[in-house]
């Protein structure tokens, strides 16, 4: 069986066909988060703090670092960039022991998360055009680490899974004449929104059954990509996550955390709650309002797509006799009766335990 390993200095994460399905975090990235590249730029690493922690207590297997802020006092990556990813490595890996995934398309970042990261960091990512395999593969092998294989190449993204699938398989070869096994190579075979292309899903799940058959490799996809512009998006996403774990797809880059709830709804809840005449305690608190009136919670949490993967993993026998899936939906305690080894339970209750002094 094939099996990629990623390592933090304490945890070992293993990515592999019979081992529950890796998620990789996504939150600590600006990209599309002007707050929190305006944070960054400013020296503020509160949202990243937050981030780590909650995907950590969501469930997270692994945490991708992007520290891809286009600065407006200096608009050059090169020079910005890694040194924002040594800090912000730094600061997560004090955070939470987890395994990291050093994420940017500046190799001298790649290189700055590498020299700073514990363990056996995964490297995203390689692509198939040759500028970008002179300048990973090179990296991959000096520092043995695993990398995440995109399949595009100078020609784009193409529609055709054919080439996109030949596209890994030129991947596949040009690591392996670098001494990089196929084992270290986890190919995102690229999702397509469903809204834009009826056949995206399709073609996912064939190219990963491809993959795993014919190359024997893991892989991964950004999850979210496939319900991009459309409503519901995670009564897709909880559909879709399964479906492509039955086809053979080992892990996924994606969102483990349920936000909590904003302010400006609860207070939109409570006046609608008003105008029909319900009259609440006065010492309700948010968080109540909000499990009583379904808005979910004021604080992160689990998101639905976890429920969906842990519940797939014990469908595929990756949960021995379904104890991770009874410790996720086992209730939280109530206040005061937390034991030592966390608050358990879906409400974001995994233990804290893991984190370093």
């Amino acid at each position: 069986m094939t099996r990629t390993v990623v390592e933090s200095k304490t945890k070992t994460a293993i990515i592999g066909f019979d081992e529950p399905f890796c998620v990789i975090g996504e939150r600590i990235n600006p990209t599309g988060r002007k707050k929190l590249a305006a944070e960054l730029e400013a020296g503020d690493f509160s949202t990243v703090e937050a981030d780590a922690v909650a995907q950590a207590d969501a469930g997270a297997t692994v945490l991708d670092i992007n520290a891809g802020v286009v600065y407006n006092s200096n608009p050059n990556p090169n020079e910005t960039e890694p040194p924002l990813m040594t800090k912000v490595v730094e600061l997560v890996q004090g955070l939470v022991d987890l395994p990291l995934c050093i994420d940017s398309s500046v190799p001298a970042a790649l290189k700055a998360g590498l020299e700073t990261a514990h363990g056996r960091p995964l490297l995203n990512s390689v692509t198939g055009e040759e500028e970008r395999l002179e300048e990973v593969l090179p990296l991959v092998k000096k520092y043995d680490v695993p990398v995440v294989a995109i399949s595009n190449d100078d020609t784009g993204i193409s529609e055709d899974p054919e080439v996109r699938f030949e596209v890994a398989r030129k991947i596949v070869q040009r690591a392996a004449d670098f001494g990089i096994p196929a084992h270290d190579i986890v190919v995102d075979p690229l999702v397509m929104p469903i809204g834009a292309m009826g056949t995206a899903g399709q073609q996912v799940f064939t190219l990963v059954r491809r993959l795993r058959e014919e190359l024997g490799v893991n892989t991964t996809c950004g999850a979210s990509n496939i319900s991009f512009g459309l409503p519901n998006r995670h009564g897709i996403n909880n559909a879709f996550l399964p479906m492509a774990m039955g086809a053979g797809m080992t892990s996924a880059i994606m969102n483990p955390v349920a936000l909590p709830v904003k302010q400006a709804d609860i207070a939109a809840k409570k006046a609608e709650v008003a105008a029909q005449g319900i009259v609440l305690p006065e010492s309700m608190d948010d968080e109540t309002f909000c499990q009583l009136f379904g808005l979910g919670s004021t604080k992160p949490r689990p998101g639905k797509e976890m429920e969906a993967i842990r519940a797939a993993n014990f469908l595929t026998n990756n949960d021995p006799h379904g104890s991770a899936w009874i410790r996720f939906n086992k209730a939280p305690p109530k206040p005061g009766e937390e034991t030592a080894g966390g608050r358990g339970g879906r409400a974001g209750s995994r233990s804290r335990a893991r984190r370093r002094a």
